[in-house]
């Protein structure tokens, strides 16, 4: 099939006007950005606070997490196709808004059930915020080798989000208490609210129909969030449980049928024409397949740190330190690459030396030292994946029209999240199956009627080379199916 790269560049002229002070808004996108991903995963270490003072059981643990992250995937590409129609800006400080009062109700629960709530409307506020916070940052620095950077500049603190969680989440509930967890994002949301009050412009890259193509938005959102369930009751259920299966048939229908509307519909939510956009399709693909790797690998450093190395919430947090720093490292490489050794290059090589680092952080072992099992493996693995995401994102968003920019920036924040979210499942059910099958002797119990942490490292080696592999796949891919250049649009 011939390359249609520029399929949707004379769909819509962009509508805003370039501003005088570009990283005034970069900043202000990307602060928003990491407030997004840090609450992925900050919560985590303060579970066992939240039980005892609000009498979670299990299962309401597992929904403080589970309710952010399906509303986050599930209304992305709303939110996204949102920012096109009704304005960059405006959804910007109405996501903000939401994520920022969402913290307010979280903080201050006096029940599970508010808790809960305040976490699905926090990732209702992420889902509409992502989006436009790339969508920003691309409308606000010309295109070529500054685009470039300030696109490896939102890929850096997003990165660094994720990795901040667990120290951040440790710190704040050992200084402070677990609700200061969700309430550390009110004043930095107050600021970055009036940030982008004074200093972002609006702008509509639509071309004047404004009209929100609502039977498409309410079957990929739920097919979406019906997926992200799907995917999250793995962990507690397993891939074969009856309602399991039902959950992910279900959500694959929905967007089997969204898709099927939108090729029908004058408007559609989603013009499918974007994905014979070779680098659109290839990009959110190689996307997903890092995300998947990526996301892991911050859970299981963290708990091999703790359950194996015996490292408090804190230490854990400050050991992965270095690698959080190098993925901005490699984030922040990557554009002064790419010139040289073309975009598809510089994420094919990145991919293979995070392989290279999984790799060798399949080699820990029960006796790991911080140099040789945390420092050198993740240094490796992260500064990989951050040269890897910035062309990536820099593709996708490069090869699509000004009218799907937002859309685009909706579909990669998916790509990323949803990769996460699937690669978490499957390489947990993998260090799982990894554990149970290595021998487990009476001396591997410490404590009468639990196991010694021991037996399962070798689960934990067993998904670090899974998710070798899946890099390793997505660089053959990326090879075969990316452009060679990168198209540069204004």
């Amino acid at each position: 099939m011939p390359q249609t790269d520029s399929a949707t560049s004379d769909t819509s002229t962009p509508s805003t006007p370039r501003t005088p002070r570009p990283w005034l808004v970069v900043l202000t996108a990307c602060a928003a950005q990491f407030l997004v991903v840090l609450n992925v995963s900050v919560v985590n270490v303060a579970l066992p606070s939240m039980r005892t003072d609000l009498g979670l059981s299990a299962f309401g643990l597992q929904w403080v997490i589970s309710a952010y992250s399906i509303a986050f995937a599930g209304f992305m590409l709303l939110g996204g196709r949102a920012a096109d129609l009704y304005g960059r800006k405006a959804i910007f400080l109405l996501g903000l808004g939401l994520f920022t009062a969402a913290s307010v109700v979280g903080g201050i629960a006096p029940e599970g059930q508010y808790l809960i709530g305040a976490r699905a409307v926090q990732g209702l506020g992420a889902a509409l915020l992502s989006p436009a916070t790339l969508t920003l940052v691309t409308g606000a620095v010309e295109a070529g080798p500054a685009r470039t950077r300030a696109i490896g500049t939102w890929t850096a603190v997003g990165a660094a989000g994720g990795a901040a969680g667990g120290f951040v989440g440790g710190l704040l509930v050992d200084l402070l208490s677990w609700r200061w967890v969700l309430l550390i994002n009110v004043p930095i949301g107050v600021l970055v609210l009036a940030a982008a009050a004074l200093w972002l412009r609006e702008g509509r890259t639509g071309t004047g129909n404004r009209h929100l193509d609502l039977p498409g938005a309410v079957l990929v959102t739920g097919g979406l969030a019906t997926l992200a369930y799907g995917i999250v009751q793995t962990e507690e259920a397993g891939w074969t449980d009856p309602a399991t299966l039902l959950t992910l048939l279900g959500g694959l229908v929905l967007l089997a049928v969204f898709v099927a509307v939108e090729a029908r519909t004058a408007a559609p939510l989603m013009p499918l024409k974007i994905f014979r956009i070779r680098a659109v399709s290839g990009a959110n693909v190689a996307i997903l397949l890092c995300g998947s790797s990526s996301f892991g690998m911050w859970y299981f450093m963290t708990v091999y740190a703790q359950n194996v190395l015996g490292y408090t919430p804190i230490q854990a947090g400050l050991a992965l330190v270095p690698s959080s720093l190098s993925v901005i490292l490699g984030s922040k490489l990557a554009p002064r690459l790419m010139p040289a050794l073309g975009a598809r290059n510089v994420a094919v090589a990145g991919a293979l030396i995070g392989a290279a680092g999984f790799a060798w952080q399949s080699t820990l072992t029960v006796d790991g030292t911080f140099l040789g099992t945390i420092l050198g493996p993740g240094v490796v693995m992260m500064v990989g994946l951050g040269l890897a995401t910035t062309p990536l994102a820099t593709l996708a968003t490069s090869h699509a029209g000004p009218g799907d920019a937002g859309l685009v920036s909706g579909l990669v924040n998916t790509s990323r999240t949803m990769g996460g979210a699937l690669g978490l499942s499957v390489l947990s059910t993998v260090a799982a199956a990894g554990a149970l099958s290595a021998p487990v002797s009476f001396s591997d119990y410490s404590v009468i009627g639990t196991p010694d942490s021991s037996y399962l490292v070798p689960g934990y080696a067993m998904a670090f080379r899974v998710s070798a592999g899946i890099l390793v796949a997505a660089s053959v891919l990326m090879l075969a199916w990316l452009p060679k250049g990168t198209k540069r649009t204004g």
